[in-house]
């Protein structure tokens, strides 16, 4: 194996989940505000699949307005969770441009990007398709699970000359979220038919869930990464 993960920050201290002998493929998935990547290494082992490596890494600990100022693992500012809140513009292109520098490196250990897929929980999974968006190599997929796109009103423009518009996007939600209500997440659908090509955004919402995963949407995860053609 090639690289050297101190050279990115992010990999340094990330849980990785090791795949077949080989790997030839990876998830990297983003936790929500306030979590670390432990929890959803812990959920994405529960359905892990052969060849995928799944890496998931920590966000750094930073001061959040929407909590008071408080310090806590956040991938950047939030000062809001409605579709008009101001953002943390510089933050979010920070992140991305973070989350960006593991593609590469995944690369460069000789995973082609289009064996990549990049998901995330809430703060994690907008980071996800914010990043996802704007990379200039064509990856795998998304799975965004209880979240959003962060600078929406920047799409379709900000997407990289549109390399990933064929991109399979899985999204869901929880019908009874009361962080990020179900029809924000709605409205994400609806802008990200906009972005990439409308079919191949799959938006599933799920009765009675919260803020929070559920095992119909992990086997949903699972059926996404392992459906023909394999995305990985």
């Amino acid at each position: 194996m090639c690289g050297n993960n101190m050279s990115v920050p992010l990999l340094a201290d990330a849980v990785t989940v090791s795949g077949a002998e080989r790997e030839t493929a990876a998830v990297i998935f983003l936790h929500g505000l306030g979590d670390t990547g432990h929890s959803w290494a812990d959920a994405l082992s529960s359905i892990r699949l052969p060849p995928p490596k799944y890496i998931c890494p920590h966000a750094p600990r930073i001061p959040v307005t929407l909590n008071m100022k408080m310090v806590m693992p956040s991938w950047f500012d939030l000062m809001g969770l409605t579709p008009d809140a101001p953002e943390d513009e510089a933050g979010i292109k920070k992140a991305a441009e973070n989350i960006k520098a593991i593609i590469e490196h995944e690369m460069k250990n000789g995973i082609p990007p289009n064996r990549i897929i990049l998901g995330g929980f809430s703060q994690g999974g907008a980071l996800s398709l914010y990043t996802a968006l704007t990379c200039q190599h064509q990856l795998a997929g998304i799975v965004a699970l209880s979240c959003w796109l962060p600078l929406h009103k920047a799409f379709p423009q900000a997407a990289n000359n549109g390399v990933n518009k064929d991109i399979a996007i899985l999204q869901c939600h929880g019908e009874m979220d009361p962080m990020i209500p179900v029809r924000f997440g709605a409205l994400t659908a609806e802008k990200l038919k906009s972005v990439v090509t409308p079919t191949k955004v799959q938006f599933k919402t799920y009765p009675g869930v919260m803020h929070s995963s559920c095992p119909q949407e992990m086997m949903a995860v699972k059926e996404f990464i392992e459906k023909p053609p394999p995305r990985i």
